[in-house]
């Protein structure tokens, strides 16, 4: 019963690793695609058919500059820096979901790792105080000692699971 109840618990913890697995791989490849259109209006602005091509989301500070100065070919380097930190702050803000999520992996990583920790420690204790050794029976003895250490190997396998799917998610991402 011990190992049926901590299996189930040990499922949940892995499934929410890999719940927040995928949303973070879902998150980072959004903004992967969130790219592709500020892409496309760079490489209009050099071919110099920019109003074919919807405006900028993340480059929208160089797009109004460079709208209001279509005669001139020059952007100050305080300008350019200027713009430039602005674009980067909008994609850190963006990224700092992506490691939140990744510090998250392997917090539930380590929480089902001491879980594991924990269930093992306690259904080797139950094992322990149930073993009865005034019995001259040894083979029982070693029969109940092999059938009582399921429950720890168990939580061991729930500890070693989720560290492993809590740091490899935190890699993949």
């Amino acid at each position: 019963v011990a190992g049926a109840t901590g299996s189930g618990k040990s499922s949940f913890i892995n499934s929410m690793i890999f719940l927040a697995l995928f949303i973070g791989i879902f998150l980072s490849f959004r903004q992967i695609f969130r790219l592709f259109p500020e892409v496309k209006w760079v490489n209009s602005l050099q071919d110099g058919n920019t109003t074919q091509v919807r405006p900028p989301v993340l480059l929208a500070p160089v797009a109004g500059i460079l709208r209001d100065r279509i005669g001139e070919a020059v952007i100050t380097p305080a300008s350019m820096s200027s713009i430039l930190d602005s674009v980067g702050n909008r994609l850190d803000e963006a990224k700092d979901t992506s490691r939140y999520l990744t510090g998250l992996l392997v917090f539930l990583g380590l929480m089902g790792t001491f879980y594991g920790l924990l269930e093992t420690v306690s259904s080797v204790a139950n094992v322990i105080n149930a073993l009865d050794v005034t019995s001259a029976d040894s083979t029982a003895l070693f029969s109940n000692l092999k059938e009582g250490l399921a429950a720890p190997l168990a939580g061991m396998g729930t500890a070693f699971s989720s560290s492993l799917f809590g740091l490899a998610g935190s890699l993949i991402l």
